[in-house]
């Protein structure tokens, strides 16, 4: 199966990522993780719709306006809220979340995240894992 294309002329999409976010969570299935925190990666990429998408060959030129673009703080801070508030038992549960957040802006066609907790093996850099959703 083809991977799909974030950024894509065809498509009118742009790829907007976040890479390597480390932020402390409450997750985990065992009584110790209940108790404690734990440092988590998230990663993101996001196809994004062009803001013009009836001329192709000028999609969104230089049009240097933060509202015509989803805003990468916004996608950041709702993913430190979901990560930091509250316990979630898995990290499927979390990239779910964390997906579903993206996925509120129309704009965004398809949420790539994965999500990787950092300690939880000694002979291991991590554990996690990666899902990716569409908008309809």
């Amino acid at each position: 199966m083809d991977q799909p294309r974030y950024a894509d002329a065809l498509r009118a999409t742009r790829h907007m990522f976040i890479r390597d976010l480390v932020l402390s969570a409450s997750i985990g299935v065992y009584p110790h993780e209940h108790t404690g925190r734990q440092r988590v990666r998230i990663n993101i990429d996001l196809a994004v719709a062009d803001e013009n998408t009836t001329n192709l060959s000028r999609a969104a030129v230089g049009q240097d306006d933060l509202g015509r673009v989803v805003d990468y703080e916004t996608i950041v801070d709702k993913v430190r809220a979901l990560a930091t508030t509250g316990h979630v038992q898995l990290v499927e549960t979390l990239a779910e979340r964390l997906c579903e957040a993206c996925l509120t802006d129309a704009r965004i066609r398809i949420a790539r995240v994965r999500v990787e907790k950092l300690d939880v093996f000694i002979d291991a850099s991590s554990a996690g894992v990666e899902i990716e959703r569409r908008n309809a």
